[in-house]
């Protein structure tokens, strides 16, 4: 497995359907970033940071579920209509956001942690939305299938995450340094949808990498 190929072959995936999956997300991802700016505004900046939490809890489920079924459809060679494949993310949506909540709060209990635990939680779930998406598992089934299918691969996992990762949290801090806050509502609408929408890359490269692991015969 070459995690070259790996990363070259997702961006090349996702240049090649961007506008499809623009179609597909982006609406889903402003819609998150305006419930986010909401939420901010209502609350200060010394508000619960909970709440951002829950927000994402709303949406995220959606459009992720929603491209994890594109990505599968595609390696199919099946071209399906954005909306079913929003109707059958909403289906999804309770397991889901059920699976979201559980790998970000043991992830930030793994970052309060010294930070160690927390990257290595990260590499261990992450296989887990794909395995609930694609193969029906329930969230906790999901997430202890995930530990096992990442055993071996820890280190090809967090290279394939940070490669996507650190360019665009560098991007971000970029932005910000550039428009420092407080923003203009438009201008911070802006940078956290693109923002977010580029973060659906790493979405591509962990299914091209489950695709490989999970094809792999056992021993």
């Amino acid at each position: 497995m070459n995690l070259l190929e790996v990363l070259r072959d997702s961006l090349y995936f996702f240049k090649r359907h961007l506008g499809r999956i623009a179609q597909l997300c982006l609406p889903l991802v402003i819609l998150e970033a305006l419930l986010q700016q909401g939420v901010d505004s209502a609350l200060g900046a010394d508000g619960f940071s909970g709440y951002s939490v829950i927000v994402g809890l709303l949406v995220y489920p959606l459009y992720t579920a929603a491209l994890i079924l594109f990505l599968d459809a595609r390696s199919r060679g099946e071209a399906p209509r954005a909306r079913d494949l929003l109707a059958a993310a909403l289906l999804q949506w309770p397991r889901f956001a059920l699976l979201t909540a559980l790998n970000t709060l043991l992830i930030l209990i793994g970052i309060s942690l010294y930070f160690l635990p927390g990257l290595w939680l990260m590499v261990v779930l992450a296989f887990g939305e794909y395995l609930l998406v694609l193969r029906g598992l329930a969230p906790l089934a999901a997430m202890k299938e995930s530990a096992r299918l990442s055993r071996g691969h820890f280190w090809r996992i967090l290279l394939c995450i940070l490669a996507v990762m650190v360019p665009l949290w560098l991007l971000k801090g970029a932005s910000v340094s550039v428009y420092p806050p407080p923003q203009n509502p438009l201008v911070s609408l802006l940078i956290d949808s693109i923002h977010s929408f580029l973060q659906l890359f790493t979405t591509v490269v962990l299914f091209r990498m489950f695709m490989l692991i999970a094809e792999k015969p056992e021993p």
